[in-house]
């Protein structure tokens, strides 16, 4: 595992739900790149290597209502804000959105990542980046090391409660 991936389990947790959504940058950072509906993981590579001093997360998104399950996502970070490329193409309220990092990637590492990916597997999409084997299961599908599955557990306990509370008032 590399020293320049930050891993969930490395985070704490406070720290991590400490950031908060900045919805005018997210929308301006999302037109500047002409983010696309349903690319998460494209958009906020575009948005890493045009904003100055972000990084590229991955991870997983919360909200209130359908999906009813943790959607893997990518988003950018910039010092205590998140800013999510993907937004406009979210209808959900922003209020209602959790992010559950997973990884957190160095714009010059994540170059780096990429190249090495594209050299070796050119068939492939080089994103998402799902960091070292031995990789575990999430869900029925095995994905990511184990900083991905604690994100995605968070992430899935977080979905129930917020969830639970739809399912009582039925």
């Amino acid at each position: 595992m590399s020293s320049a991936i930050i891993r969930s389990s490395q985070l704490r947790n406070e720290d991590a739900m400490s950031k908060q959504l900045d919805k005018a940058l997210s929308l301006e950072v999302a037109q500047t790149i002409k983010s696309k509906s349903k690319k998460p993981f494209d958009n906020a590579y575009k948005a890493a290597l045009a904003t100055t001093g972000a990084s590229y997360v991955q991870g997983f998104l919360v909200a209130v209502g359908k999906p009813f399950r943790p959607l893997e996502h990518a988003w950018i970070e910039v010092d205590d804000k998140i800013i999510d490329p993907n937004l406009p193409h979210i209808k959900k309220n922003t209020e209602d959105l959790l992010y559950f990092p997973a990884q957190s990637i160095p714009v010059k590492k994540l170059k780096s990542i990429i190249e090495e990916s594209q050299e070796d597997y050119p068939e492939d999409d080089p994103l998402p980046i799902y960091g070292n084997a031995p990789y575990e299961y999430y869900g029925d599908v095995m994905l990511g090391d184990k900083a991905y599955l604690q994100a995605y557990q968070a992430a899935e306990a977080k979905c129930k409660e917020l969830n639970q509370r739809i399912v009582d008032s039925n």
